[in-house]
């Protein structure tokens, strides 16, 4: 009997940033005053024994212009202490005195943690910061690059991820030495959606699938997470981050960037069939049934190659011969945030093959608009559909990805010669609805938005600013604003200057959402004011919080080694110095209540990881918020295609910005 210890991911409600007092954002300007550049000040040594601190930096670095900022977490409070910057060569080039003032408390164990700020390294360079005097400690290496060297990094590692998930015969082996799969999913049988236990379960009430007629290819794509289901909602928000990312950077993207965003499309154009208005919802199950007569994807621990030739009667749905089941029966009406979204990633495809490819932005721009027009506005489903069950993806609002797919259909109407009139006004019809009853959320694949409303101010300006509809450019701008506002009111009194909520789910992609948002923002109003905001962002994701991780995998040199993803554990290194699932981001931190039933036991089939079980992150834990590098901590360490290509877009974005 296979153990079924390991629950899918539970993303819950939407993480939601809270909005409190209106007001920008600031790094505590303490410890700029007496900043020494190019000396080797000797720092003064105090009677009584340092207090051992520890010292948590952006692992990947800093643009010369930034406001550089870490910070120095100690067990007891601490007066005068100093920092010093050194080279990779060990000469100190520059000195001050960490900030007197504790931030705050971030646990028992850790009742103060005070500000360095070190703004006046500007030199490229590697470095770390060694602080002395009153408290002890060294960071991690850092650098001080360029905006194409520091934020391309996070562009083609999120990408590299991308290539890790890649499903059927044209896979690539990578570090992980990735082999073809469920080749079978070429002839994927057609099933009616099973019912579920009450309370959210995934477990399927019935005694078997019922199978209807028909076929579909749904063979490739991407797995959604550290399992190996396929969601057409997912993977349309994941090419939606690819695409937009290699717009905004043009000739700067990576090459790997615009085949990888092809590669999701391709799937997304099997997925949906225009001739019978049919689109297929997903590929596969997670939990079997109640009777154990059949198992799901979630109740098996394997590489995903081995599925083909699984010929055991209760994987036969969980393996071999995986459903596929539809978002709605053919001709019928979608749920809207599906067909907005695979609307738009059809529709920025056909942007980024206007010039080169205008034969397959033309097939593109028409696959858009056709499922596009058969988004069900009038009669939404309630819940919308999302997955099966709705649990593991519950989304409340749709408005955002209409006006989202409203929005690009528009943008590629422009470039294709077409007129834009049409989608224009019902992507403003949208976002006025949007404006009125569901800004509650910032970007990330629950909510679109923020990408919606900055190209539809495009859009209208492209189309010479035509009267009469729902919304204008300015309103549009003022909610960017309302959003990153409210990120940074959160940021500006917290400990670290996080602005997402690390207490909740999807903690690192509403971040990564915030970098997108941020320059979003500043692209349409020209207001830099939020830049050191985001700067702060990048710097929480990337090694300034609590735990000193940087959660997304290979940057730095401190970052999840045990992800529950089954090809990195059993493919990769158990010890981070091997192969690795490179640019993987994962949920980050939640709250402390999803760990009150323990990590539970390691599934048949895992190697365990770490060694020995042991949470050395737990110590760090503070705010209600823990993170568990643990190959079973589905609540904090399992990865997903939408947190990483928030990551990708987030990235995309502030390169564009330069610095």
């Amino acid at each position: 009997m296979v153990s079924r210890a390991r629950p899918r991911i539970r993303r819950g409600t939407p993480g939601r940033v809270a909005r409190h007092r209106r007001a920008v954002a600031a790094l505590t300007a303490v410890g700029l005053a007496g900043l020494t550049v190019g000396t080797a000040t000797v720092l003064s040594q105090p009677a009584q024994a340092a207090t051992t601190g520890l010292v948590r930096v952006d692992q990947a670095g800093f643009l010369a212009g930034d406001v550089k900022q870490a910070y120095l977490m100690t067990g007891a409070v601490v007066s005068g202490a100093s920092f010093s910057v050194l080279n990779a060569a060990g000469a100190t080039v520059l000195t001050g005195k960490v900030g007197g003032t504790s931030l705050g408390k971030w646990n028992t164990a850790y009742p103060d943690v005070y500000p360095i700020v070190f703004s006046g390294l500007k030199t490229p360079g590697t470095y770390h910061i060694k602080v002395a005097g009153s408290a002890a400690g060294t960071s991690p290496s850092f650098t001080v690059t360029s905006a194409g060297s520091l934020y391309g990094k996070l562009v083609t590692d999120g990408v590299t991820f991308f290539q890790t998930q890649r499903d059927g015969s044209d896979v690539i082996a990578g570090a992980l030495n990735r082999q073809p799969s469920h080749l079978h999913d070429a002839a994927a049988s057609i099933y009616a959606w099973p019912t579920f236990a009450a309370g959210g379960s995934d477990t399927i009430t019935s005694s078997d699938l019922t199978k209807l007629s028909g076929t579909v290819d749904v063979s490739g794509g991407w797995f959604d997470a550290g399992d190996y289901l396929k969601f057409s909602n997912n993977e349309a928000f994941g090419d939606i981050t690819l695409l937009a990312a290699q717009r905004a950077l043009g000739s700067a993207a990576p090459a790997t960037l615009s085949a990888e965003a092809h590669y999701g499309e391709t799937w997304l154009n099997k997925a949906w069939n225009q001739s019978t208005k049919t689109l297929v919802l997903q590929v596969g199950i997670g939990t079997g049934n109640s009777a154990g007569t059949f198992f799901g994807d979630h109740d098996l621990w394997r590489l995903p190659q081995k599925d083909d030739g699984d010929t055991a009667t209760a994987d036969r749905y969980a393996a071999a011969h995986r459903p596929a089941f539809l978002a709605a029966s053919p001709g019928g009406k979608i749920s809207p945030n599906i067909a907005g979204r695979v609307a738009g990633a059809f529709a920025l495809a056909a942007q980024v093959d206007a010039a080169g490819n205008p034969t397959q932005a033309a097939a593109e721009y028409q696959a858009a608009a056709s499922v596009y027009a058969q988004a069900d506005t009038s009669a939404p489903p309630n819940p919308l559909t999302t997955a099966l069950p709705n649990a593991y993806y519950p989304e409340p609002i749709w408005h955002d990805a209409m006006e989202l797919g409203g929005a690009e259909l528009a943008l590629a109407a422009q470039k294709l010669g077409h007129s834009s009139s049409s989608y224009l006004s019902q992507a403003a019809t949208y976002a006025k609805d949007y404006l009125a009853s569901d800004t509650g959320d910032t970007f990330n694949l629950y909510d679109n938005s923020a990408l919606a409303h900055a190209d539809l101010i495009k859009a209208i300006a492209a189309a010479g600013n035509p009267s009469g509809l729902a919304v204008t450019r300015a309103a549009l701008t003022a909610d960017l604003k309302r959003q990153v506002q409210s990120a940074a009111s959160k940021a500006a009194s917290d400990v670290f200057h996080a602005g997402g909520n690390y207490a909740d789910f999807d903690v690192d992609a509403h971040t990564f959402g915030f970098l997108t948002e941020e320059a979003l923002y500043r692209q349409a109003s020209g207001d830099t004011s939020f830049a050191a905001f985001a700067t702060e962002q990048r710097d929480w994701l990337l090694g300034a919080n609590a735990w000193g991780l940087a959660f997304m995998v290979g940057e730095g040199s401190n970052f999840p080694k045990c992800m529950q993803h089954q090809v990195a554990n059993l493919s990769g290194s158990l010890t981070g110095t091997g192969a690795i699932a490179t640019g993987a981001v994962m949920n980050g931190p939640n709250n402390t209540s999803n760990f009150a039933g323990g990590l539970g036991s390691y599934q048949t089939g895992m190697k365990q990881c770490p060694a020995g079980g042991t949470d050395a992150y737990n110590k760090f834990t503070g705010h209600s918020s823990r993170f568990s590098d643990d190959v079973r901590s589905w609540q904090t360490n399992e990865p997903a295609l939408d947190m990483t290509g928030s990551a990708v877009l987030g990235a995309a974005m502030q390169e564009t910005l330069g610095g």
